[in-house]
């Protein structure tokens, strides 16, 4: 049977060094279904001249779907004005979303020093501005980080805070390189997951922070018929998000890194989903 994902997205970091219009025109030429765009794409845009309604207008020129939305990190643990701040970056996120027909909102942890029970209520508040535009959230746990660095820390601050529209990002090298590959989250109810990001991990010890030495699919250790398939048993039926930052990547043209990656993750796919 054919996989039963939404279809690929490139994840922007994964030519981090290319300008948006042509990060674009890359995840078109090489065979993306849709783009997940970063805060910062905006930020980078901004500092190019453009203002908001030009960048969305580039966007839209594109013609690919926007599987998320990233927001500026950070919120999670803050408090006081930069918490406000942050806040209103957010809600800015959220219209630029409803601009482009993207339903997804994405977060990693990010720094800060507040308290869990503080990041309790911020993602409680997060998840409710989000709602207010009919969106939904999806956070993301990085092994390095020094608080919600495993897949359970990040399942009970969403269990507390509550928020129906607030659910789990996994991401494949972070789930390899925290100890749960392949199958590792079969404890995960399929309700919980509500986006996933991809890239291989080599067989090595990871490297500093940010962990750039993200590989394309079957360049790594990855159980990729462990993954995936679960994911499928699952039921999730979302984008599969291409993010594999790594110096190797950029030096290449953009187009030749999406279409290396796009290819490599397709052949996977067809061989744990082979047509009837």
């Amino acid at each position: 049977m054919p996989h039963p994902f939404r279809g690929l997205a490139l994840h922007t970091w994964t030519v981090d060094t290319t300008a948006l219009d042509e990060a674009l025109a890359a995840a078109k030429a090489g065979g993306f279904d849709a783009v997940e765009l970063r805060r910062v794409d905006f930020e980078r845009c901004a500092a190019r001249g453009l203002d908001n309604a030009a960048v969305l207008d580039l966007v839209r020129n594109a013609g690919l779907p926007i599987s998320a939305m990233g927001v500026e990190y950070g919120w999670i643990f803050s408090a006081d004005a930069e918490r406000e701040r942050l806040f209103g970056v957010f809600r800015q996120s959220c219209e630029n979303a409803v601009a482009l027909g993207c339903g997804m909102m994405m977060s990693a942890i990010g720094p800060g020093s507040a308290s869990t029970d503080e990041a309790v209520a911020n993602i409680r508040r997060a998840g409710e501005i989000a709602a207010g535009f009919g969106l939904r959230l999806t956070l993301e746990y990085q092994f390095q980080h020094p608080v919600v660095r495993s897949l359970d820390i990040l399942r009970d601050l969403i269990g507390r805070a509550g928020v129906a529209n607030v659910g789990l990002l996994l991401d494949a090298y972070h789930l390899q390189r925290g100890g749960r590959p392949g199958r590792g989250f079969e404890d995960v109810p399929g309700a919980e997951i509500f986006y996933v990001q991809f890239s291989d991990v080599p067989d090595a010890p990871p490297p500093g922070l940010p962990p750039v030495d993200r590989l394309p699919p079957g360049n790594g250790i990855v159980d990729w018929t462990g993954l995936f398939g679960l994911l499928a048993e699952k039921g999730y039926d979302g984008y599969l998000s291409y993010e594999a930052p790594n110096p190797a990547h950029w030096q290449q043209p953009p187009a030749e890194a999406a279409l290396q990656g796009a290819a490599a993750t397709r052949r996977i796919l067809a061989g744990i989903f082979p047509d009837p």
